[in-house]
C-alpha cells in the first residue's frame, strides 16, 4: 500500500459489515471520509480496492459522493515533463 497509509478504519468497517452488504446512511458516509482521507494522502482508488475488497467502481463512486477531486491516471513520473515539439 502506498505512502505509509493507515486503513484500520476501512478494515473496521469491513469488518463489520462484509463484502457484499449494501453500505449506507452514516456507515456510507464514516467510509467516505476514511477514503477520501487515505486517497488525499496518495492511495490510488486500485490500493483501496485491495483494502476494502470492493470494485473500483464503488470506490470511484463514494470518493465521487464525497466530492473528492479525483486525479488522472497514472503516476506523476509517468507524465511527459517536457512538451514535444510537432
Amino acid at each position: 500500500m502506498g505512502a505509509g497509509i493507515a486503513h484500520s478504519q476501512t478494515e473496521v468497517i469491513y469488518g463489520e459489515l462484509g463484502k457484499s452488504v449494501r453500505i449506507t446512511g452514516e456507515s456510507r458516509a464514516q467510509l467516505a471520509a476514511d477514503l477520501k482521507a487515505q486517497y488525499e494522502q496518495g492511495a490510488s482508488i486500485c490500493e483501496l480496492t485491495r483494502t476494502t475488497g470492493r470494485s473500483y467502481g464503488f470506490i470511484h463512486q463514494v470518493l465521487s459522493e464525497a466530492q473528492v477531486p479525483l486525479r488522472g491516471r497514472g503516476r506523476p513520473w509517468h507524465r511527459r515533463t517536457t512538451p514535444q515539439s510537432d
